[in-house]
């Protein structure tokens, strides 16, 4: 969440900034957590007061008894209890004053950074990179996914259906062979560029949920497990970046770079048409996720080296890319700046996210209290939290198969096929 630092030194910054990322109501908003921080901090202030004079009083009380004076002494008594009355009444307006701002601010969004382009939706993102060096030339007869899966028995939806309803796929034989070989590639890859590997809990407590800024859940997108009052997780960026929550880190352990494999369940509530057709969007897939604790004067340096890994990762698939940078309408709740990566589905003729690069800078951090204490102040501050997909499975799958279909089966990525043990995904076991 925003700090009240921010807010109160750079209003005006922070009201633009929401109004670039098209928040209704930013300076309203605003305007109320510095209503409750004014309100909280004079009842403060009228707490310390009355505390001092209590204490003041409390010393006359002594005084006056040594002295004989028992009824002046009982009247200061009287002056002490009006005066600690006082103090529960101010401490409950405080206490309302700040939980009335934290609920406000868990409401408002982060605001973009000044790279960020213009715009209200994803027609005003800005393409920053492109490789179409892979891009195939498929005849008119060529298949869609969907049907690839099905002719070749590779996914099968309605078996999905039957157990558990739409969005939650039965991947069969190689292919679920397939979907491993995925996640140990990228998982692999991670590795190697200095990743830890981490096997996180698939579900979360509210805390956590809070923390990276899924809860509170206005739209209603997370499964929520109600008698536990558990959540299942939308990415495993919620379970790896909550075990820094209330941490105070060191600066020379920074930055910390951690990945994890994990399914992702995501309720897709108001989807429809083409984009729910086959994989292209899924209650239930995998994905292999980077997440980085960093410095502020770090933290960018470290964003282009997880956009060049996912890049590196699509290249080694050889599959055609662009890079876009998401415009202040179009960015998550939760994100300073992002970038869009998308593969080109040749046989639905359209482009597809498959993994989205965020920086966080501090908005997180300050809802987990993520802090680092400096090397040689050792003043503590807000650490800057990054995430990115490296890779979600299902569309990474959906136009593998179609940019690489013939009529036997689906060719594999030759730097898939040490890890899946095969070079045509079809029906043959």
């Amino acid at each position: 969440m925003l700090t009240l630092k921010q807010i109160s030194e750079d209003t005006e910054k922070v009201i633009k900034g929401l109004e670039k990322k098209h928040f209704a109501g930013a300076r309203e908003a605003i305007e109320k957590v510095l209503e409750y921080d004014k309100i909280r901090r004079e009842s403060q202030q009228k707490l310390d007061a009355n505390k001092a004079e209590q204490n003041r009083l409390s010393k006359q009380i002594g005084g006056l008894m040594k002295e004989g004076k028992r009824d002046e002494a009982a009247k200061v008594k009287d002056q002490v209890a009006e005066l600690k009355a006082a103090d529960k009444a101010l401490t409950e307006v405080m206490d309302k004053a700040q939980s009335d701002m934290t609920n406000e601010l868990l409401d408002i969004p982060n605001i973009p950074n000044d790279k960020v382009p213009e715009g209200k939706d994803a027609s005003s993102n800005v393409v920053i990179k492109e490789d179409v060096t892979n891009l195939p030339k498929l005849g008119d007869d060529a298949l869609c996914h969907w049907d690839l899966l099905k002719k070749f028995n590779l996914v099968d939806f309605d078996l999905g259906v039957k157990i558990t309803g739409a969005g939650f796929p039965v991947y069969i034989g190689k292919m679920a062979r397939f979907q491993r070989a995925l996640e140990a590639f990228f998982l692999d890859e991670a590795r190697k560029a200095g990743y830890t590997e981490i096997q996180p809990p698939y579900v979360v407590n509210q805390a956590s949920g809070y923390g990276t800024g899924q809860l509170p859940d206005k739209e209603g997108q997370m499964y929520h497990a109600n008698v536990d009052d558990l959540y299942l997780i939308p990415t495993a960026e919620v379970p790896v970046t909550n075990l820094f929550r209330n941490e105070i880190l060191d600066e020379k352990q920074l930055p910390l770079k951690y990945c994890a494999y994990s399914a992702c369940f995501r309720r897709e509530a108001g989807s429809y048409g083409k984009d729910v057709r086959g994989l292209n969007r899924l209650h239930q897939f995998d994905k292999v996720e980077i997440v980085r604790v960093d410095t502020p004067e770090h933290s960018y340096a470290s964003w282009h080296e997880m956009l060049d890994h996912v890049e590196g990762l699509l290249k080694k698939l050889e599959l055609p890319y662009h890079l876009l940078l998401l415009c202040g309408g179009d960015m998550s709740f939760t994100s300073s700046i992002c970038v869009d990566f998308e593969t080109y589905s040749a046989a639905q003729k359209r482009w597809l996210e498959v993994s989205s690069v965020s920086n966080f800078e501090s908005y997180q951090a300050n809802r987990l209290h993520c802090r680092f204490r400096r090397n040689d102040t050792k003043k503590i501050e807000l650490c800057h939290t990054l995430n990115g997909s490296a890779l979600a499975l299902p569309r990474i799958v959906a136009t593998i198969i179609e940019n690489n279909q013939t009529p036997e089966g689906i060719r594999v990525p030759k730097v898939l096929v040490p890890y899946c043990g095969f070079e045509m995904l079809d029906d043959k076991m």
